[in-house]
């Protein structure tokens, strides 16, 4: 099974981790946080891209051997879905967050044909809301999702009830607690701020920031 503690070490390498906690990113949720995994820098280091694929690729072989399609989420996820697809040499789509406004109209991209075990590579989970309606767009296609993938996933108990809810199996590379044990390891975060980031983690939803 994957080193959850060498993925974290490769983020880190390509400085995928930001931190800011007195000026905190704000995400589509609304939600402010003291930290931002950036995945899509990986895509810039080529050996280190390689290694997050072949991953993503052992997960999937390893834990859904009966997989016959590959499904990216848009937009971060169609790249590393497209990879890992193109390694296991398996047919690929990738799903947009709502249907587009011109041409075909389609929301999913890319053929298939309805029944195929379909497993779904994400780049990052939080809450896994935005991750299970990709489920949802998915099966009301006709397709059987199997199972999802990510790279990062910030370990949040309510996306861990909202998989097993929906009855999906879920993996990811490397976590949030393995992150930040890490990173206070290697001196990049240090005791004071490890307790405002596991304070944060707490209540996600209310967290303001440090004055």
């Amino acid at each position: 099974m994957t080193d959850a503690k060498v993925v974290a070490e490769k983020l880190l390498q390509v400085n995928a981790v930001k931190l800011n906690l007195k000026d905190p990113f704000t995400w589509a949720s609304g939600w402010k946080s003291p930290i931002y995994c950036d995945n899509r820098r990986v895509l810039s280091f080529p050996f280190i891209r390689d290694y997050v694929k072949s991953e993503l690729c052992n997960v999937v072989f390893e834990k859904f051997p009966g997989a016959e399609l590959v499904a990216g989420v848009a937009t971060a996820g169609i790249a590393w879905g497209a990879m890992t697809a193109d390694q296991l040499k398996l047919p690929y789509i990738y799903v947009r967050p709502k249907p587009k406004e011109h041409g075909l109209g389609n929301q999913i991209e890319g053929f298939y044909t309805k029944g195929q075990k379909t497993v779904v590579i994400e780049d990052l989970v939080s809450t896994g809301k935005s991750s299970l309606q990709v489920v949802d767009v998915l099966k009301e296609a006709g397709l059987e999702v199997t199972g999802m993938v990510s790279i990062f996933t910030y370990d949040f108990p309510v996306a861990a009830s909202a998989f097993e809810k929906a009855g999906i199996p879920y993996y990811s590379l490397t976590n949030y607690p393995t992150l930040i044990k890490l990173s206070v390891d290697k001196g990049i975060v240090t005791e004071d701020q490890v307790d405002i980031l596991l304070k944060w983690r707490e209540d996600p939803a209310n967290w303001k920031g440090v004055l």
